[in-house]
């Protein structure tokens, strides 16, 4: 059987930043209230630093984690209970949207196996529950 060799990670030789400086940018960032998957884009995009894990040896949570920022809610369950929520609001206003009915079942599956996920890592309490009441409270629309 043939092995595959994954590429090794590496730092380029032209990056001018240091693994601190890198870590403070994110911290900075995050206090202006960027979320941490846009935080890896902004520092890609406008600080030409490829990869935040490759230079510091941790991802962003890690770094954040490691200052004291903790979030009670996993980013992508906060992004499915805002898109449940507004789904949610159309079918208020629109009873007999088939399709749409459809998705929020698909949506509240998939909602409900993330929150199973993190059960298991251990991320969320065993007791935690998806209602469509608590997903408005945390997203606030």
């Amino acid at each position: 059987m043939k092995t595959i060799k994954i590429k090794s990670r590496f730092v380029p030789h032209w990056l001018n930043y240091t693994p601190e400086e890198v870590e403070k940018l994110v911290a900075n960032k995050y206090q202006k209230g960027i979320t941490k998957s846009q935080i890896g884009m902004v520092l890609r995009d406008q600080y030409g630093i490829p990869s935040v894990k490759d230079l510091t040896k941790k991802n962003v949570n890690k770094i954040l984690e490691e200052r004291g920022i903790k979030e009670d809610l996993p980013e992508d369950l906060v992004a499915l209970y805002r898109k449940a929520v507004k789904l949610h609001i159309h079918l208020e206003k629109s009873k007999k949207d088939k399709h749409s009915i459809r998705s929020s079942v698909v949506l509240e599956n998939r909602i409900k196996r993330l929150i199973n996920y993190y059960k298991s890592k251990k991320t969320l309490p065993e007791d935690y529950e998806y209602s469509l009441e608590a997903a408005r409270l945390v997203v606030k629309l």
